[in-house]
């Protein structure tokens, strides 16, 4: 064999076994309930592989789906990354969670939910995972007394609560129920608006005064993490006192947020999805919840509404936007 031909010989077959090797990397597939994830997220998900010893690209390939919203496109999505056969399903929000347990029984599933997984259905026991599922709660459906509380101290004058959900959102009912379990010591009134798309969000707000609601709860929802802009912009403008689920919706300009710390929670799922990925079974893997919650005050736009935040809560914050 000539040595130019030899050295083509040898580039080719270089070349397929690069080929081959990026094929068997092996796809993890990421439903997501809302919208993609913004940037900060996605590496807080990439670092948690990296503290396992996988490193994305040379080790794994990660697809991602998302319903934006749409809750009705999960399981087609689903079913999607089950026929392109990927080694682990990661799931956002409860929502995608369900959709991927329903669409296989063999490919482990780690989820990311703001429910109690037990009372969802997704895993029957906390410390021991018996199925192909596992992962973390935020439990955004124990939160509804210190949400209270929070907006109580706020807001004293006010006695008429709304929360806003999605309502075709599994997680709507629990954390409502939560919330008109705490409502009752306070002695206030809950009431309930439901938004599933933008027209209806638009009209939530107007209806506000008449109501006669003093503050708003805006509930854990990936439609409603979708539109956080345009969420925060219409509470703004109608000058509604509003807690939101997490702390992202206090940087966009939102008044005041409490809930779990997101970036955590994207790195423990990630650092589970590595656990598979080298082994571990997910029966093996308790399920994770957090062991700390933040607040976040924006004061900027509580000068905007005429609110003066009482030292109490501002020594309780853990940040405070100026």
């Amino acid at each position: 064999m000539r040595r130019r031909d030899f050295l083509t010989a040898l580039g080719g077959t270089a070349l397929l076994a690069k080929a081959n090797a990026q094929q068997r990397r092996p796809v993890i597939g990421f439903l997501h309930q809302g919208a993609l994830p913004p940037p900060s997220l996605t590496a807080a998900f990439r670092k948690g592989l990296v503290e396992v010893g996988i490193s994305d690209g040379p080790d794994i390939r990660i697809e991602d789906r998302a319903a934006n919203g749409e809750y009705d496109q999960l399981p087609a999505l689903a079913k999607d990354l089950v026929d392109r056969q990927v080694a682990v399903i990661a799931a956002e929000l409860l929502p995608a969670a369900l959709a991927a347990k329903a669409a296989t029984q063999s490919i482990p599933i780690v989820f990311l939910s703001g429910s109690d997984p037990i009372k969802s259905g997704l895993v029957s026991s906390i410390s021991r995972p018996t199925t192909n599922v596992t992962g973390v709660a935020v439990m955004f459906t124990r939160l509804g007394a210190k949400n209270l509380e929070l907006l109580r101290e706020l807001v004293p004058q006010a006695t008429v609560i709304a929360a806003l959900v999605n309502p075709i959102n599994p997680n709507a009912e629990p954390q409502l129920n939560d919330l008109q379990v705490a409502a009752r010591p306070f002695g206030l009134q809950l009431v309930t608006l439901g938004a599933s798309n933008d027209a209806e969000l638009d009209s939530v707000f107007p209806t506000l005064s008449q109501q006669q609601i003093g503050a708003l709860i805006v509930t854990a929802d990936g439609y409603l993490i979708s539109r956080q802009d345009r969420l925060v912009n219409l509470a703004n403008r109608f000058a509604v006192p509003t807690i939101y689920p997490l702390r992202q919706y206090a940087e966009a300009g939102g008044l005041m947020s409490y809930g779990a710390k997101l970036p955590d929670a994207f790195r423990q799922c990630g650092n589970y999805v590595g656990k598979i990925l080298k082994g571990a079974r997910p029966a093996d893997l308790p399920i994770l919840q957090p062991e700390t919650y933040e607040l976040v005050i924006n004061l900027k736009t509580a000068k905007q509404f005429g609110i003066t935040v009482s030292p109490n809560l501002l020594a309780l914050a853990d940040e405070i936007i100026e």
